[in-house]
């Protein structure tokens, strides 16, 4: 528990050192590395997120179909598929994708950084590791996991339609209409709330979980299968906490 409380505290210090060095992103000098961890975490991923979010659309679509069918109501799939997605399904899938690939290759590189000593080089050359690596990384993170979010939210409504109108005789037309009827603002911006504060707890548990590596290779597989697991576990932890707070 003493450990878990440590490692916290750690995590919330190197957090809080990247928001205030967020201002020297801005800069041309480091505006590079930030476009360079947008491109990695939203360009690169788009074809395992597209995917997962047509199949997630897909299997919501047909069995709240099938069940609402037994009332004679599954012209209604739009609405709930669409609420879900904007709701839960978007954000939390998107940020499930991102921490397995993206969130375990920031905390290999950095981890394999810190047991090369090149951390230590950089703080020998007055570079602040935080500022360096960490900074760019969240801004990425902030920045583009609301954007990666719509598109899964827009893909996972699509693949519902497309089940709705093959499988269960729902027109386009109708399904699009109850989506839009029943889905408010509120559940969109509930979603993209949720997708930056997830985007915030990968890059935070990546990067740290980087810093603390040790033990040579062996410890970087280590960090990078921790950094999956404590991602998985706070992302679901939070995304609870969020939807309990708005939706009482």
């Amino acid at each position: 528990m003493l450990l878990l409380f440590r490692n916290t505290g750690t995590a919330m210090c190197m957090l809080l050192e990247a928001f205030r060095d967020m201002p020297f992103m801005l800069s041309r000098r480091h505006r590079h590395d930030v476009l360079h961890q947008q491109f990695l975490t939203a360009i690169k991923s788009l074809g395992v997120i597209t995917v997962v979010a047509l199949f997630t659309g897909m299997i919501l679509a047909l069995q709240t179909g099938l069940e609402l069918r037994r009332f004679g109501q599954e012209v209604y799939i739009g609405s709930a598929v669409t609420v879900v997605m904007l709701r839960e399904m978007g954000p939390f899938m998107t940020a499930l994708i991102i921490a397995a690939s993206v969130g375990s290759a920031m905390a290999a590189q950095i981890g394999t950084m810190t047991v090369s000593e090149e951390i230590a080089a950089l703080e020998v050359m007055a570079i602040k590791p935080v500022r360096y690596l960490v900074t760019p990384r969240l801004l990425a993170m902030i920045m583009m996991m609301p954007l990666v979010t719509i598109y899964t939210n827009i893909i996972g409504v699509v693949g519902g339609a497309v089940v709705g109108h093959t499988q269960l005789g729902v027109s386009i037309t109708a399904y699009m209409d109850n989506a839009t009827q029943f889905a408010e603002n509120k559940d969109l911006y509930v979603g993209l709330l949720k997708s930056i504060l997830f985007g915030i707890i990968i890059a935070t548990v990546a990067c740290h979980q980087g810093f603390a590596t040790t033990q040579g290779a062996v410890g970087v597989g280590q960090a990078t299968r921790r950094t999956v697991v404590v991602s998985f576990l706070v992302i679901l932890t939070v995304g609870y906490m969020v939807t309990r707070l708005f939706y009482q």
